[in-house]
């Protein structure tokens, strides 16, 4: 397989060295205390900082699927970058990290984009060599957590408004639907507030996501009440999971910049979630 994304995140975002990347990542997930949980976890919710400062917290959402051996995996991450498209995906046949790579289900992918194309007028614009750090940075801890191999379904959000991020979701849900299916939202929440106001503003938008309310999350930022730079990742993986059956949120985890290197001037919120079907009348969405 030439065609391969290589990382530009390790040794810099997290660890180079695979062993030590791979005690890392287990630590954050042994250290997470998961409550129980009833139902089936269809998606979660996780932050995307450097390891070392949002680690902590995404260990809680993917420490909730250990064990799990999905086929296949939906990664819905911000794009940060200025491209001048509304939806992306990976041009590449994998992604690299240190642990290994991760092929990507193309048909997945073509299948998306032409849902899309049917919804939208556009679907999923392909590029390569990105320095998107949103959705790679989960892969270690998918990596980890998960049981067994998986394919990867990347996309990478530019528009987060309603009428992008609803049809992505509900289009992804067909696509996934019959699958054993997993998907992943990456979000920071509110950027560069002190601490404490930081925790007002990421405590409202962690209520809108556990009130299940993806229009909540969206109208969260325009109303100055809540903030996360993956707010349209949230809002598809939120209608995605409804459509699939998901009824319940949990909040596991919130924490700041602030709680990992002690400057709580001005910090990044993190929080993670899980989104559960757990009414056996849903089992077959």
């Amino acid at each position: 397989m030439n065609n391969v994304r290589p990382s530009p995140l390790a040794g810099r975002w997290y660890p180079g060295d695979p062993a030590t990347l791979r005690t890392s990542v287990d630590g954050y997930l042994d250290a997470a205390s998961i409550p129980e949980l009833r139902g089936e976890v269809i998606a979660l919710i996780a932050p995307h900082a450097g390891h070392v400062y949002s680690g902590p917290v995404a260990g809680y959402a993917f420490a909730a699927v250990r064990g799990r051996q999905p086929e296949i995996v939906a990664v819905v991450s911000p794009m940060h970058y200025p491209y001048p498209y509304p939806l992306l995906t990976s041009g590449h046949d994998a992604y690299a990290t240190p642990l290994g790579t991760i092929p990507i289900d193309h048909q997945a992918v073509e299948e998306l984009a032409q849902r899309l194309q049917a919804r939208l007028g556009f679907g999923l614009t392909p590029i390569w060599q990105d320095e998107e750090h949103a959705l790679e940075i989960e892969l270690p801890f998918l990596q980890r957590a998960l049981a067994g191999e998986f394919q990867l379904l990347p996309v990478m959000v530019r528009d987060p408004e309603a009428t992008v991020t609803q049809p992505l979701g509900e289009a992804l849900a067909e696509v996934l639907r019959g699958r054993s299916a997993l998907i992943v939202a990456s979000s920071d929440l509110s950027h560069f507030y002190p601490h404490e106001k930081a925790k007002q503003l990421d405590a409202e938008m962690l209520r809108r996501v556990e009130a299940f309310d993806p229009m909540g999350v969206l109208r969260a930022e325009e109303e100055g009440k809540g903030f996360a730079c993956g707010r349209g990742a949230i809002a598809a993986t939120l209608w995605a999971a409804r459509a699939l059956g998901a009824d319940t949120v949990r909040v596991l985890h919130h924490a700041t910049s602030g709680d990992a290197s002690g400057d709580y001037s001005r910090v990044v919120g993190y929080g993670a979630a899980i989104i559960l079907r757990t009414s056996a009348s849903h089992q077959g969405q």
